[in-house]
């Protein structure tokens, strides 16, 4: 998503991570096609403080923000909910959901006083569509369009120009899903950074990737609960996708 912002002329293009190591890397790969300026900080979203402290040098060292993109997100195991532990459910909900609240509380107050910027959050089709051994994960990602939806209700109502696009994709070949068994096609990072932005630039309030993912909860409606179970569970093989993950090694 840095990369194809940089090529659509953002400048500069601000990445936040809690590996220096890895802010590192991704900077000087990024600053390496001369583009545009590329900036670092180190942040650990589900720390207020840090993000705090993140925020104040990213305002001291290129000014306002005029679209922040919500990514940070991990899925901790593939147990069943009741073999999980006070840690993972605190961890899970810190950084799925809380972190992007974090940030999102800081940029917004300044968008809103500017009169101008835009919010994308990146969520998941599971925080639509529950499937066992992501209990977590899920619950995570429930909240995150709930909570995504709710401050773009209140913009809109407030008639505000400050937009907020919530991104709800199936599984991405990142690795942080490593291991799953998919019926449906698990999409590329290139496509998904594509969609995205195409729906940041249009200012789309929901974006479903692939688009039948708009109609997750129509179906959940019309099918009766079993037949539902039936076909996207058993047939689909939906319910046993986490059953071979692995994630990443590190």
């Amino acid at each position: 998503m840095a990369r194809r912002c940089l090529e659509k002329g953002a400048n500069p293009v601000i990445i936040w991570d809690v590996n220096e190591e890895a802010i590192k890397t991704t900077t000087a790969e990024l600053s390496s096609g001369g583009k545009g300026n590329v900036f670092g900080f180190k942040a650990d979203i589900s720390d207020p403080a840090s993000v705090e402290n993140a925020y104040s040098m990213t305002r001291q060292a290129c000014g306002p923000v005029d679209i922040l993109i919500n990514n940070a997100g991990i899925i901790t195991n593939n147990k069943t909910f009741a073999e999980q532990t006070d840690t993972d459910i605190i961890r899970t909900i810190d950084i799925n959901t809380k972190g992007a609240m974090f940030v999102t509380l800081r940029y917004l107050r300044e968008m809103k006083e500017r009169g101008s910027g835009h919010i994308c959050n990146i969520t998941s089709s599971a925080g639509m569509l529950a499937l066992p051994k992501m209990s977590l994960y899920a619950a995570s990602k429930w909240a995150a369009i709930g909570w995504s939806e709710s401050v773009r209700i209140e913009l809109e109502r407030e008639k505000s120009p400050v937009k907020v696009t919530t991104i709800a994709p199936y599984f991405i070949n990142t690795g942080m899903f490593n291991g799953i068994r998919s019926f449906f096609r698990i999409r590329k990072p290139e496509e998904v950074a594509r969609k995205a932005l195409d729906a940041i630039e249009r200012n789309l309030g929901y974006r479903g990737i692939p688009f039948s993912e708009h109609f997750i909860r129509l179906m959940q409606g019309i099918f009766p609960h079993r037949l539902f179970n039936f076909v996207f569970g058993d047939i689909c093989g939906l319910y046993t996708v986490m059953d071979h993950f692995t994630g990443r090694k590190k």
